[in-house]
């Protein structure tokens, strides 16, 4: 117990000292930004003193008014100003590095204390389940628990992503049949002729390419969740064949409006599988949420059985 006490101290140690490296890391940057701005600020100090020392306009001016001398000795104390400023600055981001190195060294020296701590929390498990202790039934428990839990968490984690890509096939659908309707609408009302009736086809053919993409996503995610209890329900994606030679070769309006009809039933399938595969990942990203709080609290209780006395 004295060894899984002081596993404890390095673990939170190392998560505070983690927090404290990221803090710092913040601070040093926030940092450097301000001394950029007050070296710049320096150096347009020093410029207008150098401008009063020198031959410029301003000593020139100065000079005409009688102010010259008063003028310098006011810009020489605001550039010692921002020296000083800039001094105590570089003092400080100095100083800033150096204690986010050392937290960084302490991080290096802490970094196998997390596993070490689950180490020692197995050995534990392992003596309580082999012995007589009556908890061994609760770990046990807690043990099938959280493999069934897990293996549920990476079935949902693998259909969320089948998902994602679902959604992503989807969207280059929609986006070549949009493109196929504005050639269909120019085409049909006004006055395309076999050239307009050829673009229209070729962003058709790269809708049914796209098209192909999408249903296999889609047939992987069907894939991905039958593995899942429950009913998860997918939507099934059709772009129909058209009649390229008659549109095209036997233009008229009747043919570009069935066209153009088509089309649209295409756009409208592809708006309905892509809302039903939103509404699915966010099924999805709620049932993982779940199993993530499930597991955190199994991990809990398995923590508090193995540390008690």
């Amino acid at each position: 117990m004295r060894r899984l006490a002081e596993a404890v101290e390095r673990v939170r140690e190392h998560e505070a000292v983690n927090g404290r490296v990221e803090s710092l890391r913040r601070r040093v940057e926030e940092a450097e930004r301000h001394l950029v701005r007050l070296r710049d600020a320096h150096a347009r100090e020093q410029q207008d003193v150098q401008r009063l020392e020198g031959r410029s306009i301003t000593r020139v001016l100065a000079s005409l008014r009688g102010s010259r001398d008063d003028d310098l000795a006011r810009e020489r104390a605001e550039a010692e100003l921002a020296a000083r400023r800039e001094e105590e600055a570089q003092a400080h981001l100095a100083g800033l590095r150096r204690e986010h190195r050392a937290a960084q060294a302490r991080r290096a020296e802490l970094a196998g204390a997390p596993a070490a701590y689950a180490a020692l929390l197995d050995e534990r498990e392992r003596q309580l389940l082999a012995g007589p202790d009556p908890r061994a039934a609760r770990l046990t428990a807690l043990v099938a628990e959280r493999d069934r839990l897990t293996t549920r968490a990476r079935q949902v984690d693998e259909a969320a992503q089948a998902a994602a890509a679902a959604r992503t096939a989807l969207a280059a659908v929609r986006d070549h049949l949009a493109r196929a309707d504005g050639w269909s609408t120019y085409d049909t009302f006004f006055g395309g002729g076999m050239v307009s009736s050829v673009i229209k086809h070729n962003r058709m053919d790269d809708a049914r390419a796209a098209a192909r993409v999408a249903d296999r996503r889609l047939a992987t995610l069907r894939t991905e969740l039958a593995d899942l209890p429950g009913v998860w329900l997918t939507p099934e994606l059709e772009l129909g064949e058209l009649t390229r030679f008659a549109d095209i070769f036997l233009d008229n309006i009747f043919t570009d409006l069935a066209v153009r009809g088509r089309i649209r039933r295409a756009r409208e399938a592809v708006e309905q599988a892509g809302t039903a595969v939103a509404r699915l990942r966010d099924r999805l990203a709620t049932e993982a949420g779940k199993l993530r709080r499930s597991l955190a609290d199994l991990a809990v209780e398995r923590v508090a059985l193995l540390t008690a006395p």
